[in-house]
């Protein structure tokens, strides 16, 4: 992630994820693709459930930023999220919980990575944080269905039990505009930095 923030970007990025969720949700695959996975701007993010749950949830928190044009539009991808929800329920549920699983066992290598060369892991936790980050926006969107999360929720736990071994407190890892929407309590990995290696 950029220390810089859009809530235009994400919004786009949003607007993007939501056009392509119902064809995504039927399919088998964790991490779908917009528009040949090409976006304006750059390479599109890959589209997953826990990604446009995390675009949807800042944007929430920080609507005080948007516009009256974004906020109907913001409204209105709310609305087409639902209507998919509602109509693929159990696909839905799936790919959210499947996401977590997938994005938690991918943080291994980085343990490992830190455990044989603290020097890489310093150089490579940002993808970690993103990966992290997603996992709970995705345990977020379950617990908001009325999901039971409790095994996921003992999974990441697990996970974060690893990684406080290799981290310090450090500053806030992404643009300063989106504290408000990652309080420290939950969302901790944010708020530190690998350990230096040992010289």
């Amino acid at each position: 992630m950029s220390k810089t923030y859009s809530v235009a970007q994400d919004l786009k990025e949003a607007q993007a994820f939501v056009d392509s969720l119902e064809t995504y949700v039927q399919g088998d695959q964790v991490y779908g693709s917009v528009g040949g996975g090409w976006f304006t701007g750059g390479r599109m993010p890959a589209l997953t459930a826990g990604s446009l749950a995390m675009r949807l949830r800042r944007l929430h928190v920080l609507q005080t930023q948007l516009s009256g044009d974004q906020l109907e539009q913001l409204a209105q991808i709310e609305a087409k999220r639902a209507s998919v929800v509602k109509a693929w329920h159990e696909h839905y549920r799936a790919k959210l919980e499947r996401e977590v699983v997938s994005r938690l066992d991918a943080m291994r290598p980085f343990f490992e990575e830190a455990k044989t060369d603290p020097k890489l892991a310093v150089k490579v936790y940002g993808p970690e944080v993103l990966r992290r980050t997603i996992a709970e926006e995705a345990l977020i969107a379950l617990e908001e269905m009325g999901e039971d999360v409790k095994d996921l929720t003992l999974k990441a736990k697990a996970a974060d039990s690893m990684l406080r071994r290799y981290v310090k407190p450090g500053e806030f890892a992404w643009a300063e505009a989106l504290i408000p929407a990652y309080p420290r309590e939950r969302f901790w990995w944010m708020y530190v930095e690998p350990n230096e290696p040992a010289k």
